[in-house]
């Protein structure tokens, strides 16, 4: 969407970065390509973070449950996708009424429903991209998500069906496969944010280290 509103010559002062702290450096490399694009056309750059660390709300913040109280929310996603509520209130409260273009593709027909406001406008949708169209975009113009797995470079959008926050929970089984073969590293990072939480990160029978001996026992 950003690209397209540049070369198109859009109408834009500000372009505003969420960072939850738990992205993929992929998006942090894309990040910084974005602001020398911004820095070289004069628009302005913004960067909001959540109130709180996002690992101190997963795992030490005090919490009145329904079973009574704990610490920590655990895993974000599903119903309890507390690391989104924190995205949008901050985005919110940064606008405060401003228009603002949001990257909802022409497919995503739940999503464009819910967020048909008078404030927000959905390019991708005007342009009728939907997100195939998109990352085809991107490609073209060099940006492809890459992650260098030591084994060589592997491109997000090949191996996850959306690139969200890497621990979210909310990725299905075959993404989750595909980080325990191909994204090693962020495999031990969500082994270690289970290690602090007694919820599975998928459910009962479903932790991270569970998960990982089942793909260990795959045939490939």
């Amino acid at each position: 969407m950003l690209l397209r509103l540049l070369e198109e010559g859009w109408p834009l002062d500000e372009v505003v970065f969420y960072d939850t702290g738990m992205e993929f450096k992929a998006i942090y490399d894309i990040r910084d390509r974005v602001k020398l694009i911004l820095e070289e056309r004069g628009i302005r750059y913004t960067e909001l973070r959540p109130d709180y660390d996002f690992e101190w709300k997963m795992f030490d913040k005090p919490v009145n449950g329904p079973n009574g109280p704990h610490f920590g929310y655990s895993w974000c996603g599903g119903r309890c996708r507390w690391g989104t509520r924190d995205k949008l209130t901050v985005l919110e409260r940064y606008a405060r009424g401003a228009e603002e273009y949001i990257g909802i593709a022409a497919d995503e027909k739940s999503r464009i429903e819910k967020e048909r406001k008078g404030n927000k406008i959905m390019p991708l949708v005007a342009w009728g991209m939907a997100e195939a169209d998109c990352l085809a975009y991107c490609y073209e113009r060099g940006f492809t998500w890459e992650e260098d797995a030591g084994a060589g470079p592997v491109r997000l959008y090949d191996v996850l069906d959306r690139v969200s926050c890497w621990c979210c929970c909310n990725k299905n089984l075959k993404e989750l496969r595909n980080m325990k073969r191909l994204l090693p590293d962020y495999w031990r990072k969500l082994e270690e944010l289970q290690e602090r939480t007694a919820r599975p990160m998928k459910g009962p029978g479903k932790s991270v280290f569970d998960l990982g001996a089942r793909f260990d026992g795959e045939k490939t």
